[in-house]
């Protein structure tokens, strides 16, 4: 189809001379591309805000821990305390050939944490070296514990952001100097500013992690392991081998096998199974109500520009009769609708991505934006060309009616 110059301005001072009819057809294409638009990347600024929470824990991961059992067993009443051993470890490495990390980790609870006249709370946790491939570390500073400070037992610590701001208020590399937990010196040697939702024993940033063998020894914990961390194999999904994890630990302490309060285990994998499929959901809602809305727009669109062509009977009539063709009355009505749904579309998304700017502004701390509320280039590209479609669509009903008028029919009217 062709258009000329002077086409276009005849179209754009119909509109004109149509103000009001014009506002009230391109108002529903706008609301619909914006609640397309804002609700898209609403959306995707909170699932990064949730998976925020979670980053850098292993997706296909558990932990498991000793509770008091909840059934009798071989001549054990139900509700006996028990505790996991360094044996367990190696039982599922030996065990368990579809796991690729089977760590022990041991807490001691709440602690101060002080350098010279500085204090803050802590959490004392022991881990080994691997654990850093169950929750990645964030470095700020320095390194994570490494196989020579567990087979030495290093008096060495990795601690957390709040404490690392509470006893460092200046700022700086901490590595190197002395931290003194429980009248006992460690050194640090690195600074972790992970924040991952999933905290087991305290605060992420309250951490104070040793090496497990020094803790061990420090605390006097004997052989007691107080939680085992383990991944599955690429390919293996952990609920699918849970019960064999927990029957191998529950054996051995003679614990009914189907007792999964007192082996309990949180499998990390049906965590993010379930966040994914939520969002799947969440997201065929979002299409939902925004291609009804923007559908439910270009209907309005239809029925006001059949409107107009009713109302401009005459008109059409008197330029059928000068030599008009129906092409070029097509071409003058599809181009109205087009430019009406195009000019209420851009706008919509134009709002619509001023608004989740302002509200990426307000989700900044400390110059870091949390998440990101923008949607993705090619989803405004879809956009703008079911905006194109849309008017094509709503202005072939009265564009096709506009053709069927006949000059004389249309002074007769008059």
């Amino acid at each position: 189809m062709r258009f000329d110059l002077d086409t276009y301005r005849e179209i754009l001072d119909t509109i004109t001379r149509n103000k009001s009819r014009s506002l009230l057809t391109g108002f529903g294409v706008f609301w619909g591309v914006f609640m397309l638009v804002a609700l898209m990347g609403g959306g995707q600024g909170l699932k990064e805000m949730l998976q925020n929470n979670f980053v850098g824990f292993a997706t296909n991961s558990a932990m498991v821990w000793a509770q008091p059992t909840t059934k009798a067993y071989k001549g054990f009443s139900k509700g006996r305390q028990w505790s996991m051993e360094y044996q367990d470890v190696g039982r599922l490495r030996r065990y368990m050939p579809e796991l690729d990390v089977v760590t022990p980790v041991l807490f001691h609870g709440s602690a101060s944490a002080v350098v010279g006249d500085r204090r803050s709370s802590a959490t004392v946790r022991g881990t080994a070296a691997d654990y850093r491939k169950i929750e990645a570390p964030k470095l700020r500073y320095g390194r994570y514990l490494n196989d020579m400070d567990i087979a030495k037992r290093r008096k060495v610590c990795v601690i957390g952001k709040k404490v690392y701001t509470d006893l460092f208020p200046g700022g700086g590399d901490p590595c190197g100097q002395k931290l003194r937990i429980d009248s006992v010196y460690y050194t640090v040697v690195g600074v972790d500013y992970s924040t991952s939702g999933i905290n087991f024993g305290g605060e992420g940033g309250q951490k104070v992690i040793l090496p497990i063998t020094l803790m061990q020894q420090a605390y006097n914990l004997g052989n007691n392991v107080h939680m085992i961390a383990l991944t599955g194999k690429p390919g293996v999904q952990i609920s699918d081998i849970t019960p064999r994890i927990r029957s191998i630990i529950a054996r051995a302490h003679l614990i009914d096998p189907g007792d999964e309060q007192g082996v309990m285990m949180f499998n990390t994998e049906a965590m993010f199974k379930v966040m994914d499929n939520l969002f799947i959901g969440v997201n065929f809602m979002i299409w939902l109500v925004g291609l009804g809305t923007l559908f439910a727009g270009a209907i309005g669109v239809s029925n006001i520009m059949m409107v107009t062509v009713r109302e401009r009977t005459t008109e059409i009539g008197i330029r059928r009769a000068i030599g008009a063709t129906p092409r070029m009355i097509l071409s003058q009505i599809v181009s109205e609708s087009m430019i009406l749904t195009a000019v209420a579309g851009m706008s919509g998304i134009l709002v619509a991505v001023g608004i989740l700017s302002m509200v990426e502004l307000g989700m900044t701390t400390d110059g870091i934006l949390s998440a990101h509320f923008q949607v993705n280039f090619w989803i405004a590209v879809f956009a703008v060309f079911i905006i194109s479609i849309l008017g094509v669509l709503a202005g072939l009903p009265p564009a096709w009616r506009a053709m069927s008028i006949k000059p004389v029919d249309a002074m007769r009217d008059e």
